[in-house]
């Protein structure tokens, strides 16, 4: 039988590409993000390429309700998911006195409320059937310290792989994998939406990604039911080190990084 993915903010970058990913593979698709026009594009073109059924969800997540409705759509209709990829995300550039706390708190809502509440929806039904995949977009960030700018973003993605690796402990030998993936410089529109490209763009080339390339990697990892994956052999050398000097140092070279390269308030 074929099976069917769910994908948050799947109307560009890594969302699209795991949309073509998994379409590739011959499974059925439902995509949601807010931009309806890119969804209908993007599923005309999957369709065509591969035949995969795809059915359109507009949803804003920073809407508290909406992860519920989305379910709720989902049952209306008829439609059981197997995979959920929860990519759903942006960054939210100033520190953190300099944004708005409705800012910070709909960034919460986007990037970890909204995510872990879809895993909470529909791990049931998947631990019920004895199949299911889930892979959480988190960062190579989340290994980092803390720095000044983007304040919540590597927390939210720290949470996101700790809840990664606690729900595939829970859900051991009952064919649900967990995976949380964490990518580093990705090409994509993500960071010209935070006003970062012309900074960013000092970057050595072997730092960045395709997000196909991404994708690739974190479903070889999900499939192996790898709790964590960190893509890249430069952002792999850097998970690791991190893990190895002490915090001082290491906070001192955050410092020096989100100076560089992070767009000031």
């Amino acid at each position: 039988m074929r099976k069917r993915a769910l994908i948050t903010g799947a109307s560009a970058g890594i969302g699209a590409a795991f949309a073509e990913h998994y379409a590739e593979r011959e499974c059925d698709l439902v995509l949601t993000a807010r931009r309806k026009d890119r969804l209908e594009r993007l599923a005309a073109t999957l369709k065509r390429r591969h035949g995969c059924q795809t059915e359109i969800l507009v949803s804003d997540l920073a809407d508290p309700n909406a992860p519920s409705q989305l379910v709720s759509e989902l049952g209306e209709r008829g439609i059981s998911i197997d995979i959920l990829i929860n990519n759903a995300g942006y960054g939210l550039p100033g520190t953190f006195q300099t944004t708005s706390w409705p800012d910070q708190q709909t960034f919460l809502q986007v990037l970890l409320v909204a995510p872990t509440e879809l895993c909470h929806h529909l791990l049931p039904d998947m631990i019920e059937r004895g199949y299911g995949r889930i892979i959480n977009v988190a960062s190579l960030a989340g290994f980092m310290p803390g720095g000044s700018g983007h304040t919540l973003y590597g927390p939210v993605k720290a949470a996101m792989i700790r809840l990664s690796e606690s729900l595939n402990a829970e859900t051991s030998g009952q064919g649900v994998y967990v995976t949380a993936l964490c990518p580093g410089l990705t090409y994509s529109e993500f960071h010209d939406v935070n006003g970062q490209r012309d900074s960013l763009s000092k970057v050595p080339g072997f730092m960045w990604q395709t997000a196909d390339e991404v994708v690739k990697a974190a479903c070889r990892a999900n499939e192996a039911n790898r709790p964590v994956i960190v893509t890249g052999v430069a952002n792999k050398i850097l998970a690791s080190t991190n893990k190895l000097l002490p915090d001082a140092i290491g906070r001192a070279l955050m410092k020096e990084q989100a100076t560089r390269f992070r767009k000031k308030p």
